[in-house]
């Protein structure tokens, strides 16, 4: 049996919900994600097939940071970008501000620097 489209839907698989929020790029790859413990809702593990509903809180990890997002809305179907922006609220923290290497200037007509000067240069910039 069909669902029909006009039912509001109450609760969708977490797999399904992170594809269509966009924060994996396949299924699949949120189906890994969760099956590795990536993914946590409401403080617990959150296997691909549990079913998450509206308000709840989820935080996946990525190579960048962790992403704490809350619920707005459900969706098992992929859409554009400003859709599936709509499906959640980012309570992530803002990430500190890189700090900038030092500028690090040569005279003109130096030539490369040399492998003495390359370390020093290294050095400086923190490596």
């Amino acid at each position: 049996m069909s669902k029909s489209s006009q039912e509001p839907m109450t609760a969708v698989r977490l797999d399904k919900w992170l594809w269509a929020a966009r924060c994996f790029k396949t299924r699949s790859l949120a189906s890994a994600a969760c099956s590795a413990g990536h993914v946590k809702v409401n403080g617990s593990a959150g296997k691909a097939a549990k079913l998450v509903r509206v308000d709840d809180k989820i935080v996946v990890r990525t190579p960048v940071g962790d992403r704490i997002l809350v619920i707005v809305g459900l969706s098992d179907r992929r859409g554009p970008a400003s859709v599936a922006r709509e499906l959640y609220k980012d309570l992530t923290p803002p990430r500190p501000p890189r700090e900038k290497a030092p500028v690090i200037e040569r005279d003109r007509g130096l030539g490369r620097p040399s492998k003495r000067d390359r370390r020093k240069i290294e050095k400086l910039r923190g490596f």
